[in-house]
């Protein structure tokens, strides 16, 4: 049963940019999903879209439909998308450097009167992210990168998310990092039945985890399948995993002209 669904969906910015083009998505209730593609391809901004967040970039939805539950979002202001279960872990972590993380994640309850709730809910993430527990009363500007991540991803689970966006959760992290944190995200998906959109440019780490993926060139959807398919197309493995007809730079040529076309 689909829980986010986008019908073509296209993306201005400043009234002239087409920033992406008739974009499709689903992602399932409990599901998670990757998507995939290269820098400036429109992974961040499909986010921002069902987030609400493009506003602030003079962003809009200039067509396509966006329904979440059921229920067309477009209209619906960012924080009652928070309120109805979306939540977006923007890049670059964005943590409140002069709190510590229990005061991050106590940030994140505004919605919450319940006190005994927020106190289970801070218990859940710590047991989600022992590393978080350890250094709970520490300023979470001296945090690692890896134990920032670990406090942004357990912030937005504190709002008790139906699903959970990540834009690339492993930038800047080390491989041991990445595996611990993407170990997480799939041990969250299924012990909370979270429903995961992993924004990623690391497709091996995403492909790992997800059940399915999109791939998304020049703003549009060129390729989806579940994730065993696409780590054994030849094109996703020339381009994105290092491998596929040897890595051969003949293969890898032709995967750039058949992008040609598809842009």
């Amino acid at each position: 049963m689909t829980l986010l669904s986008l019908n073509n969906v296209e993306v201005v910015f400043d009234r002239v940019f087409l920033a992406i083009k008739g974009v499709s998505i689903d992602v399932p209730h409990s599901g998670l999903v990757a998507l995939l593609g290269a820098n400036g391809a429109g992974k961040s901004t499909t986010l921002k879209a069902i987030s609400g967040l493009l506003k602030p970039e003079r962003g809009t939805v200039s067509h396509g439909e966006i329904c979440f539950d059921d229920q067309p979002i477009l209209d619906v202001e960012p924080p009652d998308r928070v309120r109805r279960g979306i939540v977006h872990v923007l890049e670059g972590r964005r943590v409140f450097e002069h709190l510590t993380p229990r005061e991050n994640l106590i940030a994140a309850t505004s919605m919450t009167r319940d006190r005994k709730r927020v106190d289970e809910l801070i218990e859940r993430t710590f047991q989600w992210f022992p590393r978080l527990k350890e250094r709970a009363n520490a300023k979470a500007g001296y945090l690692s990168g890896g134990e920032q991540q670990m406090l942004a991803i357990g912030r937005a689970l504190m709002t008790e998310p139906k699903l959970l966006m990540l834009d690339e959760p492993s930038l800047g992290l080390s491989p041991l990092l990445v595996d611990e944190i993407f170990g997480i995200i799939r041990r969250v998906n299924a012990e909370a039945g979270v429903a995961v959109l992993l924004v990623e440019q690391n497709a091996a780490a995403a492909l790992d985890i997800a059940d399915s993926a999109y791939l998304l060139e020049s703003g549009r959807v060129v390729m989806n399948g579940t994730a065993a398919e696409m780590k054994a197309n030849p094109d996703i493995q020339a381009a994105y995993l290092g491998g596929g007809h040897g890595a051969d730079y003949a293969s890898v040529k032709h995967y750039r002209q058949r992008r040609r076309w598809l842009s």
